[in-house]
């Protein structure tokens, strides 16, 4: 998980990802923020983020960010 913290605050670098549980919620991240954000994950991880991932509980938290990539790269093998 420190690999998504890293790139995470690589984005951007003025919210706590760390504490913030509601990203999409409160609008903290916004769409453009989550097209980088899936780019780079899909980069970083050897994932492909598919539209139906594109919900706001997948990208809401930190924890729920990882449990994305957990499951996208358990479906690829």
């Amino acid at each position: 998980m420190e690999q998504l913290m890293e790139l995470l605050e690589g984005i951007r670098p003025d919210i706590d990802f760390a504490n913030e549980k509601s990203l999409v919620t409160d609008r903290l991240l916004e769409s453009f923020d989550i097209i980088n954000l899936v780019s780079e994950i899909d980069d970083e991880f050897d994932v492909k983020i598919k539209p139906a991932d594109l919900v706001p509980e997948n990208f809401d938290s930190v924890e729920a960010m990882w449990a994305l990539i957990q499951r996208l790269q358990d479906e690829e093998f």
